[in-house]
């Protein structure tokens, strides 16, 4: 009996801490929003927002991973439940710095309106990717929570929409600054946005990749997407 109330307090236990990333995770996501209306209106209000926000987005990375090294000292979990309180600390880090990424671009969007360029340069053109990548990390939690490897490699697969947007972005951004040498300074912030957008999907990949490690015990960064489909089957 004592061992069976051990392990339901554990449980208990595992299933709080995932509920604060997945709270975590909803704070990250309407930061993203805010950054998204932002650069897609040139609205300062929402980027000052974006900022806002990232104070309280710190302090639940330093909870949960509190959190963390309480339950790992308490319990000294081994197998599936070590990897996943890893994962875990990891996904939290993530999601920290998609956080820091939404607060470059709200950082971005006000030094574009304050240099009076904002009506001269494609920025409407980052709406897809920046979808994209919100969409991205939205499909990352939710297979997070359920522990889907299938939609983990799916999302692994779809990163790479994101940063075909971004190279065709990076290339219409240098025939501006060609064309008009007065466009240099905007563009320059603009390739830094397009930059931290597709670093949200690199998190939201970093994210699929550890559902992976927990459900499989298989360390698949940096590997071809075919031993990566081997390694759930």
């Amino acid at each position: 009996m004592p061992d069976k109330h051990l392990s339901t307090q554990f449980d208990s236990e595992l299933n709080g801490v995932s509920s604060r990333v997945m709270e975590m995770g909803g704070l990250v996501e309407s930061q993203i929003r805010l950054a998204i209306h932002a650069l897609s209106q040139f609205n300062a209000e929402s980027a000052d927002q974006v900022a806002e926000t990232e104070a309280r987005v710190n302090m639940m990375e330093i909870d949960i991973d509190r959190e963390l090294s309480s339950i790992i000292a308490r319990r000294q979990p081994t197998a599936r439940d070590l990897r996943l309180l890893i994962a875990i600390s990891k996904t939290t880090a993530n999601l920290e710095r998609v956080g820091d990424e939404a607060a470059k671009i709200a950082r971005m969007v006000k030094s574009i309106i304050l240099s009076g360029s904002a009506r001269l340069l494609p920025a409407s053109e980052l709406g897809v990717a920046a979808d994209l990548a919100s969409g991205l990390l939205r499909k990352a939690l939710d297979a997070f929570a359920r522990l889907d490897t299938t939609a983990a490699v799916s999302i692994l697969k779809e990163d790479d929409q994101i940063d075909q947007e971004f190279d065709g972005f990076v290339r219409k951004l240098i025939t501006y600054m060609m064309e008009d040498p007065r466009t240099i300074s905007a563009s320059l912030d603009l390739l830094f946005l397009a930059k931290a957008i597709e670093r949200i999907g690199d998190h939201a990949k970093n994210i699929a990749e550890f559902i992976i490690y927990i459900v499989k015990g298989a360390d698949v960064r940096h590997s071809p997407m075919d031993q990566i489909e081997s390694a759930i089957k």
